[in-house]
This record gives structure tokens, sequence and C-alpha cells, in this order.
């Protein structure tokens, strides 16, 4: 416990890239993207995937170039995503050398890893409701605190015995409880307007961050590794640390985009 409480306490004055926004904020998701992809892939090299290395770093280099020449026009995103879908299925070519596994882990990189974590500066560039970026945050690491003590006070039904053993019912319910407190509080103190959309928001994104969380657990059971690398003491790799965020950014931008916006 003592050393992922040390971990996080280390960890919060990344928190200031979200603060100050803008290109801080694209680069620290930019090495996210990075670090993060390449976790995932050694994890299929475990399996004996090979998903192909360039292809991904080009596409991640790609997009926030896009990024940065044309701010706000989703058609060039679009555009990005095809493209990084037919650059993974071309990799096969060689169909003596590689596997559709390969182009399959390749693609899933490129979306669940730099296209998720994108969100975040997506929803760093909505205008008004740029404030909203914490929630993501908000959402992803405070279901992680409130869930983690708790399941350790409290557990004793286990929440996916098969996935992570050490998980909880009781932790569940406690990690939506918080985090549906603290976006709350958070919508009270910053966004007095939008304290019911706070609320929905933290109920809609504690939920999704324990289930981004199974799901890189279950990628990791199926790897047969304990963690995607060893680059946070406590916590594991970036995938590791940031495995909710990667489900909360999209469902936060989202909701900006299609309750608030509208």
């Amino acid at each position: 416990m003592k050393t992922r409480i040390v971990s996080a306490l280390v960890m919060v004055p990344l928190l200031l890239v979200v603060y100050f926004g803008g290109i801080p904020l694209a680069a620290a998701c930019f090495l996210v993207g990075l670090i993060g992809v390449r976790e995932l892939f050694k994890g299929f090299e475990a399996m004996d995937v090979h998903p192909c290395y360039p292809v991904a770093y080009g596409a991640l280099i790609l997009l926030y170039g896009l990024h940065f020449l044309f701010p706000l026009e989703h058609e060039y995103l679009t555009g990005w995503l095809v493209l990084g879908v037919m650059a993974s299925a071309i990799y096969i070519f060689r169909i003596n050398e590689h596997k559709i596994e390969d182009a399959t882990a390749t693609m899933l990189g490129i979306v669940y890893v730099i296209f998720f974590s994108y969100h975040v500066v997506m929803t760093d560039m909505t205008g008004e409701y740029r404030i909203l970026t914490w929630m993501i945050f908000i959402t992803a690491f405070v279901t992680d605190i409130c869930a983690y003590f708790s399941g350790y006070f409290l557990g004793r039904h286990k929440l996916c015995p098969n996935l992570s053993p050490k998980k909880t019912i009781e932790g569940a319910v406690g990690g939506v409880l918080g985090t549906v407190i603290v976006s709350g509080i958070f919508g009270a103190v910053f966004l007095k307007g939008m304290v019911v959309h706070c609320l929905l928001m933290g109920l809609i994104g504690s939920v999704l961050s324990m289930c981004g969380d199974l799901t890189a657990s279950a990628f990791k059971r199926k790897m047969g590794i304990k963690d995607y690398g060893n680059l946070i003491p406590g916590h594991g790799g970036i995938l590791d640390r940031f495995d909710s965020v990667l489900f909360t950014a999209p469902a936060i931008y989202y909701y900006i985009q299609i309750v608030l916006m509208r």
C-alpha cells in the first residue's frame, strides 16, 4: 500500500499539465500514446503476435501533426483513423511473414491507446467546457483510490476473480459512490449550473473507469504478463496507470458533444 500511495503522490504534479492544457497537455498525451502503444505491443509479443511499430508510431506522429495543423477539423481525424486501419491491414501483405493477428494487434494499438488517449486533447479543445477535462481524471483516479480503500477495508465478495482477484464488489460500489460525490463537489465549486451533469459524468465515468481497468487486466491475462512495464513503482507501466483514462476520456468528450453542446 505504501508504495502505491507514494507513487500516486509523485504523479500529482503531472496534473499541472491539465491545468495549463494546450501544448503541454498534448505533449503529455503524445508521450502516453508513444509509451503506451509500445507497452501493449510488447505484451502481444509475449503471445508470439508481432504488431508493426512503424505503422503505430507513424500514426501517432501524423495524428498530432494534424492536430496542430488542422485543429477542430474532424474530417481529418476520420481520415487518419481510416488510414491507420488501412496501413495495419497492408502490413500483412507479406503473408508468409505476418499473421492476421499482427495486423489486428496493430489496429488495436492505434485505436485503443493512441486514439482513445487523444480524447483528452479533444476535450481540452471544447472551449467553454474545457474545464471538464478534469472530469476525465477525477472519474479515473478517484474511482481507483476509493475502490482500493473500500475494497481493502470492506471487501468480501470478489468482483471478477478471473481477471483481477483483489477487486471486490464492495470496492466497486465504494469507487462509484466516492467518484459521484467528488464529481458533485467539483461541479458545486467550479460549475454551479452543471452539478447534475457532473454527477452523471461521475457515474458514467466511474463505471467505465472500472471497465477500462478490467479490460487492461483481461489483456494482461491473455498475454501472460503481470504488468505492462515498470516505469511507475507500485503501478507498473503507463498502461497500468492510464488504462482507466483510456475509457473515461472518450466518455467525457462524447458526453460534452452529445449532451452539453446540442
